[in-house]
């Protein structure tokens, strides 16, 4: 039998943990009577069980590097932890004990991060660069850095079966995969991340598992249910019976990445998901835990919400849930609308609109309530009251250039001019802005969904994500259907990796989004996002005005154009008039030739408007001579 060390004093509640001596091991597994571990050479040792589902050990002698399985009621098949600090041959392979003290951190002095003032960059580490691992994205981040990325948001790195894939179908959730490195060049990854100032938040899954190397059924029933719908698979079990052990499993995940890797926050996976009737939500309890790993650090939780649910970002003592920001699906939609001038499928709500942008950038949300035509139901909750900052705003993500039949980015839908006014207008809204790998410098590389299975897996998620495509017209149709891409095929992986080659060749590119973040954060007006306040018109069938409001008059004027030239003699709009004693002039243009733009004329003589068509001119109140 094995040793259990008296007073053995664990950092989390399952999984194997090395000490002085030997490691100790817990595992919750109320539907096996007997369990053990079974190392490489073949040493079998049964754990003690506590009475409650738990088994319990100290195993002497074994430390980090040391690999094990467990096997339950003598079964035949030896099974990974469930809660396996690192899977080095996949989720169907032996676990390692890992020690998350060996790594030696060269930035200890990092306070964390905070949501206010952030600029959020998504990316994939397998396609981030052509190595796809950790350490070779780590050289990149000078360049994130000098761009004027702040926050990097890292798609899921749980450990997942394959080659290859996004990580959202993780099965081993306290594993980072093999498929990118070591633990300790995660480690390394973020320790360096915060030697550029720069903070890490990572992507989790607490919604679903994946369908390939679960084995969560096998040490208990209890850890999913069917008293909830779930349109991956099984709903978790965060309410039912024997659920209080599943809770502590997620809620321990989420404590571990901030306590032993020092990300700087979360970024929850299709919150809507997560259900939960307890009077204490699984989301609360998972951002109060996550918020203690971090000790005196802050650090920045995220949710995506479909359904679009204010209360995620309100305080939980006034009955919210404590998140800092959400994913506002609302603003891309439009922006999409507006210049591809489609409204398929979830696009069918919007319109693209001026009215649409001025209420995104005063109010969040544009749906809090209404009736929604694509759902047939109402979407939405009140947040006018919430600051912008706890929207996230973003013209690219990861699901949603994934969506389409190539793969294709922005700037493969519009031209360049009306792309530069967009860039320019979302990385100037008071909201959290949020880039997609490879956007700073449009990147050639399309972004498919890819994810490798053994093939008759493969063939449903093939058939699984043609249906999903389907609810867009133009890919229902049988030749297009014919021509989707293949989810399991590594060359199409290997086509959404970045050239950064690019980087270099598309230097005007760089350039604009450069200049804009140093004027979003150097700028003391655009710095306040909007609290001196904000407000809008339209000024024509594509044209709007943003005003925002700084000390003493020193405000801010950013006119926007996304269709043709707008020539007025006379504008009667109040927004447009300086404050008493200035005038406005020219602060920046999205035409200016450093971007390789054609050049801006004078915008307003004193008599009449002109605006040139696709294009985002910001005007700042000067005061005005005595003379």
């Amino acid at each position: 039998m094995s040793q259990v060390e008296p007073g053995l004093r664990r950092r989390m509640p399952i999984g194997a943990e090395p000490g002085e001596g030997g490691t100790s091991f817990r595992i919750w597994a109320p539907a096996c009577a007997e369990l053990s571990v079974v190392l490489a050479d073949g040493r079998e040792t049964s754990l003690a069980a506590e009475g409650n589902g738990y088994f319990a050990g100290f195993l002497p002698g074994i430390g980090a590097g040391d690999r094990y399985r467990l096997r339950l009621d003598g079964s035949d098949q030896l099974l990974p932890d469930p809660a396996s600090r690192r899977q080095p041959e996949g989720p169907h392979g032996p676990s390692e004990v890992a020690d998350p003290h060996t790594y030696g951190w060269r930035h200890p002095e990092w306070r964390g991060a905070s949501i206010r003032g952030q600029v959020i960059y998504e990316l994939h580490v397998g396609t981030f660069t052509p190595e796809g691992t950790w350490a070779a994205a780590q050289e990149k981040l000078p360049f994130l850095r000098d761009i004027g990325i702040t926050l990097i948001e890292m798609m899921p790195v749980n450990e997942f079966a394959g080659r290859f894939g996004w990580g959202y179908d993780g099965v081993g959730l306290f594993a980072p995969t093999r498929l990118y490195g070591t633990p300790d060049e995660l480690r390394g990854f973020i320790d360096a991340a915060h030697g550029q100032g720069i903070g890490v938040i990572l992507d989790v899954v607490y919604n679903h598992l994946g369908p390939d190397g679960n084995y969560l059924p096998r040490f208990s029933k209890d850890y999913f249910t069917d008293r909830h719908d779930n349109e991956w698979g099984e709903a978790i079990n965060f309410d039912g019976p024997n659920s209080g052990p599943v809770r502590e499993f997620f809620v321990s995940n989420a404590a571990y990445w901030i306590d032993e890797y020092r990300f700087d926050g979360l970024r929850l996976d299709a919150t809507q998901s997560m259900q939960d009737d307890s009077a204490d939500h699984i989301i609360a309890e998972i951002v109060r835990a996550a918020r203690a790993a971090a000790g005196g650090r802050r650090i920045v939780i995220i949710g995506e919400n479909e359904p679009q649910e204010t209360r995620l970002v309100r305080p939980q003592e006034r009955g919210g849930f404590g998140l800092d920001a959400l994913w506002n699906d609302d603003l891309h939609h439009s922006a999409m609308v507006a210049v591809t001038g489609r409204r398929p499928a979830y696009y069918r709500d919007h319109r693209g609109s001026p009215q649409e942008f001025v209420s995104a950038a005063k109010h969040g949300y544009l749906f809090q309530g209404q009736g929604y035509a694509h759902q047939g139901k109402r979407r939405g909750t009140p947040g006018l009251d919430l600051p912008p900052w706890t929207m996230v705003s973003f013209t690219q993500n990861h699901d949603q250039i994934a969506n389409s039949a190539h793969g294709l980015r922005l700037h493969q839908r519009t031209d360049p001019a009306r792309l530069r006014a967009l860039t320019g207008l979302m990385l100037l809204l008071p909201a959290t802005p949020m880039l997609f790998q490879g956007q700073e410098f449009t990147a050639s590389a399309p972004f498919f969904y890819f994810a490798d299975h053994e093939p008759e897996l493969a063939a449903t998620v093939r058939e699984g994500r043609q249906d999903f495509l389907g609810q867009f017209p133009a890919m229902a149709t049988p030749e297009m259907q014919a021509r989707l891409t293949d989810p399991a095929s590594p060359e199409l992986f290997q086509r959404c990796k970045l050239d950064w080659a690019e980087a270099g060749r598309h230097g005007h590119v760089c350039a604009l989004h450069r200049d804009l973040l140093r004027l979003r954060r150097e700028d003391p007006v655009f710095a306040a996002q909007g609290r001196h306040g904000l407000d809008g018109a339209v000024l024509g069938p594509e044209a709007f005005l943003l005003r925002f409001f700084g000390e003493a008059g020193d405000d801010r004027l950013v006119l926007v154009n996304l269709g043709a030239d707008l020539e007025r003699a006379s504008l009667p709009e109040p927004l447009l008039a300086p404050p008493a004693g200035r005038a406005w002039r020219l602060l920046w243009s999205s035409e200016s030739p450093d971007y390789d733009g054609g050049g801006t004329p004078p915008v307003e003589n004193g008599t009449g408007w002109s605006l040139l068509g696709h294009v985002t001119l910001v005007l700042a109140a000067r005061p005005v001579s005595a003379g």
